[in-house]
């Protein structure tokens, strides 16, 4: 499905991708996803969708095609990207304060105003009491909010998400998504989340694709209300479009 190009803030036109000996682990993908919107994409181990999320961040050039972020071609990653991945990859030897603000003294001295957008991210997460500690004294939950807070520090446009929860409870991971969309809609990020979950990526998502073998077989518009609401994961709309990416991802349902 397409959408307006005056609203595409990140653009993918023809992209493909190979590892050597491993070709077209990306293969052929357009995807467009408007300012301000939250896309998930799912698929099976392999299917190349990690490698799509780098080549959106601009850790990775492609081998064919453009990815562009607010109709510039995106050459290297830049402030206006935020990335979190699997592990917190938090520093062990800095207090939670500190790993929030690397972002900046690895390019400059902080000012008080950093700190206070640092204390501001923290509060948001529900870590006000916890910037003086270190990682290891946190839980796997805090330490992926931690690792949020320090993404949007400088206020990216763009964050890029790659199975961020997956490591985590049930419980825990609901809430976090529940924070996650709290902060990003209320910046309006516009939000690429790449995971395993298809619950997970119906119920943070405007739009779900499912990508096998390279490509991205469907393309899901989520008619789901907004804010979303704990109780709506129970519902039948929403059961009803887990099947959906269910059923694509068995290959049932195609674009």
């Amino acid at each position: 499905m397409s959408i307006n190009p005056s609203m595409t803030f990140l653009d993918m036109r023809g992209v493909s991708y190979s590892y050597p000996g491993y070709p077209n682990v990306v293969d052929q993908v357009d995807w467009q996803i408007a300012r301000g919107e939250v896309h998930s994409l799912v698929g099976r181990s392999g299917c190349g969708k990690t490698t799509l999320l780098k080549l959106a961040a601009g850790l990775m050039r492609p081998d064919l095609g453009v990815v562009s972020v607010d109709r510039q071609a995106l050459l290297r990653p830049g402030s206006q990207l935020g990335f979190v991945f699997q592990s917190p990859t938090l520093l062990e030897w800095k207090k939670v304060m500190d790993n929030v603000l690397l972002p900046i003294t690895l390019q400059r001295q902080t000012v008080p105003a950093d700190r206070a957008r640092a204390e501001e991210l923290l509060a948001l997460m529900g870590l006000s009491n916890f910037s003086q500690r270190f990682p290891t004294e946190l839980s796997g939950g805090q330490q992926s909010r931690v690792a949020i807070a320090r993404a949007l520090l400088l206020a990216p446009s763009l964050l890029l998400l790659d199975e961020p929860f997956s490591a985590l409870d049930a419980i825990t991971r609901e809430e976090l998504q529940d924070d996650l969309l709290k902060i990003c809609r209320l910046a309006q990020t516009t939000v690429f989340f790449v995971t395993h979950d298809i619950s997970e990526a119906v119920y943070l998502a405007d739009r779900v694709a499912v990508m096998a073998q390279g490509k991205i077989t469907y393309d899901l518009t989520v008619d789901l209300p907004w804010p979303r609401r704990h109780e709506l994961r129970y519902g039948a709309p929403f059961n009803a479009l887990c099947a959906q990416v269910r059923q694509a991802m068995d290959g049932v349902l195609t674009c």
